[in-house]
């Protein structure tokens, strides 16, 4: 799996521009504020159909520009895809694969699939639990489509059953319609609950595993915590709908009196222990960031499994937040598959075989192969 070309027009600080990468290792450099974000941005936003740095699309547009595109050309499972977004002030994105419009833009994502491991990703044990559902989400999204659909739908669900809430005191016939919103965020819940249980456990074991080789006298664990109530998330998904549609019913003049969903999987979070203790709490910085390295690695690890192939790893200038041993740690992890290394100074990389480096300068991109190693 791997990205052959993007192609950009005004998006974010590029007019135009067109960039084809080789399998290996691509370094992408240049000053800050350039536009080498941007491009890993774009490579993301082909997979995910979303991008990483704003909620709507139209934000990624070229400043003072009502339309925009990117379009990404690759190879997935042996087969040529090309997956392409245009952008529009005034109007939804428009997502395309192979040329057709998709009606629903989620069945163009994880076509190819990628991990993005970025700065903020250091202080994800740290972090509030959103961005843990997020780093969750961003990959079981591109695993399983059928949860990117019904986290979709949850949502939905979930922002009607908000408004409910939200209104009922100065519209009270509202609430007739509480309890069929109830059940089906049980319903859906009880899905995305079940998907989430089966992909920590893979994942905690994953981490584990590579967190000992740079830690080896600690112990990493992962723990999925979601509704209280729920006493065994791989249950089946009826099981886990009954026990959901329990907690509801007894939480329901609590939800009335806060006017709010207090509970569900939109409130889940992971708890990332060391030794037995919450790493959150009692996790030095270098700790943390050697749990992030894991959970990211580990994240890949979990792509090839299911799939046979290595996402398109994207490190976005987060070697210069690591110091010399966790830098050689990761770049001694990268060597199969093909890699977006974006960096102020290529010299950060020198210690592996780079195929192709790209210099950034103010929205243009320059390919630069001299003294590659």
């Amino acid at each position: 799996m791997n990205i052959k070309c993007i192609k950009l027009e005004n998006f974010r600080n590029y007019k135009t521009e067109e960039v084809s990468f080789c399998d290996g290792v691509n370094v992408i450099y240049g000053e800050n504020a350039q536009g080498k974000t941007n491009l890993l941005e774009a490579v993301a936003a082909v997979s995910t159909i979303r991008l990483f740095r704003t909620g709507q699309k139209k934000e990624g547009l070229r400043f003072r520009e009502n339309k925009g595109k990117i379009t990404g050309e690759f190879t997935a499972e042996g087969r040529d895809f090309s997956v392409e977004l245009r952008l529009f002030d005034r109007k939804p994105a428009e997502v395309y694969r192979n040329g057709v419009r998709m009606k629903r833009q989620s069945d163009a994502r994880g076509i190819l699939k990628t991990v993005l491991f970025c700065p903020d990703d250091l202080y994800l044990i740290r972090a509030g639990a959103g961005a843990r559902r997020k780093f969750l989400d961003t990959a079981l999204c591109q695993l399983r489509p059928n949860y990117d659909k019904v986290l979709s739908e949850y949502e939905k669900v979930l922002a009607h059953k908000n408004k409910i809430l939200k209104d009922s005191e100065e519209k009270p016939e509202m609430l007739e319609l509480l309890d069929d919103f109830s059940l089906r965020l049980a319903r859906l819940g009880a899905i995305i609950i079940r998907y989430r249980a089966y992909y920590i456990r893979k994942l905690s074991e994953k981490a584990c595993k590579v967190h000992s080789l740079v830690a080896p006298n600690e112990n990493l664990n992962i723990k999925y915590k979601t509704v209280s109530s729920i006493t065994d998330p791989y249950a089946s998904t009826q099981d886990i709908e009954k026990e959901l549609i329990e907690h509801v019913i007894s939480h329901k003049r609590f939800e009335i009196a806060a006017k709010s969903c207090l509970s569900g999987p939109h409130k889940d979070d992971l708890e990332i222990m060391l030794n037995d203790v919450s790493a959150s709490s009692f996790g030095s910085q270098g700790q943390i960031r050697t749990c992030a390295l894991a959970l990211k690695l580990a994240e890949r690890e979990m792509f090839f499994d299911d799939s046979g192939e290595y996402p398109v790893l994207l490190l976005d200038d987060v070697l210069s937040e690591l110091d010399a041993k966790r830098q050689d740690f990761v770049l001694n992890r990268i060597d199969k598959g093909q890699v977006l290394i974006t960096c102020c100074d290529r010299e950060v990389v020198k210690k592996i075989d780079v195929g192709m480096a790209f210099y950034v300068q103010n929205g243009q991109v320059l390919t630069d192969n001299k003294n590659i190693k």
